[in-house]
């Protein structure tokens, strides 16, 4: 195992900053600007066309009886979040900036991650059944509820968002391609389960030209004079102790409440991840070009940062179960 490997950083996030880099050195104004904003409103409702098209009926049906596992995770991603941020206020303005803060409480309203958290899940040997069904809803309630959640939020902030207005352009921009693409599964199932590579590959390239797009806006804007260095190794700091918080809660309550092993590592990985692949398109349609790539910098931070830690703890929860098996083998 090289050292990358034990580091456990996602190559995807290195594409990430490559393309932040080269929006940094190379930003998109003009004509070519007006052409890429076009590309990405494309892309976006194309990317949740194909969320759509790759959510099974089947599976979401499978992991439905699980009702009280759901709760708990809904209330990790919806309520535990979303305190946690209002209660980092006293971070604001001396660890972290305004803007940056405001990333933070984006972070929070956000939906858990769908593929990720599933495969932690099945790789530390949970309930995937229930992953599936948990994950899948959270991100279709976040069309919803994180618009709302993100007014409320920045309203206890004084910043001003036209709640109402940012749920229409979710519903038209975000919920109407998922719907589409969810209906046509029927038609395009078949082929859209056999090329998940080529799927995967159009996501990730959806949410770097969004990636491009804001934050060439945000260069021009003159971010990188309003964040340093000390600045991201706060947003490192923060994004650290706010996982391992949730962690612990999701674990605790899985504990106290009497869930068994495999629902208490669904419910640890359900309820503890932030969406990337919803959070940037939907930043994109919430906020002004200018403060997009400031709003998402936390979450780009902390998606790295849950799945090296993530990583580590499924490998934790593998050797647990393997070593309960086969307790219950040998007796």
């Amino acid at each position: 195992m090289t050292w990358f490997q034990r580091l456990k950083i996602d190559k995807f996030l290195l594409v990430l900053i490559s393309v932040v880099i080269t929006a940094s050195i190379f930003p998109c104004e003009g004509v070519i600007k007006v052409v890429f904003e076009n590309l990405t409103t494309a892309a976006i409702a194309l990317l949740f066309f194909m969320h759509g098209a790759k959510l099974s009926r089947d599976a979401i049906t499978a992991g439905m009886g699980h009702w009280r596992l759901h709760l708990v995770v809904f209330a990790s991603t919806f309520i535990l979040f979303p305190l946690l941020g209002i209660g980092m206020s006293f971070l604001s303005p001396q660890v972290l900036t305004p803007s940056l803060y405001l990333g933070f409480l984006y972070l929070c309203a956000m939906p858990a991650t769908v593929q990720s958290a599933i495969a932690f899940t099945s790789m530390a040997g949970g309930n995937v059944a229930a992953a599936i069904c948990s994950a899948s809803s959270s991100s279709i309630l976040g069309v919803f509820l994180s618009p709302i959640l993100v007014g409320l939020l920045m309203n206890t902030q004084g910043a001003q968002t036209d709640t109402l207005h940012a749920i229409g352009a979710i519903i038209m921009q975000l919920m109407v391609p998922f719907v589409i693409g969810h209906l046509s599964r029927p038609l395009i199932g078949k082929w859209v389960d056999r090329h998940r590579k080529l799927i995967n590959i159009t996501d990730r390239s959806s949410i770097l030209l969004v990636v491009y797009v804001a934050f060439s806006e945000a260069v021009v804007q003159g971010i990188w004079h309003q964040i340093n260095g000390w600045s991201l190794l706060a947003v490192m700091a923060v994004s650290v102790v706010l996982l391992g918080i949730v962690i612990c809660v999701t674990t605790l309550a899985a504990r106290k409440l009497g869930f068994d092993t495999a629902d208490e590592i669904t419910i640890v990985f359900c309820g503890s991840k932030k969406s990337l692949a919803n959070g940037i398109p939907m930043a994109n349609v919430l906020f002004p070009a200018a403060a997009v790539g400031t709003m998402v910098l936390p979450l780009m931070i902390f998606h790295q940062i849950q799945l090296m830690v993530c990583a580590t703890l499924a490998q934790r929860y593998a050797k647990k179960t393997l070593a309960q098996k086969s307790e219950k083998q040998t007796g």
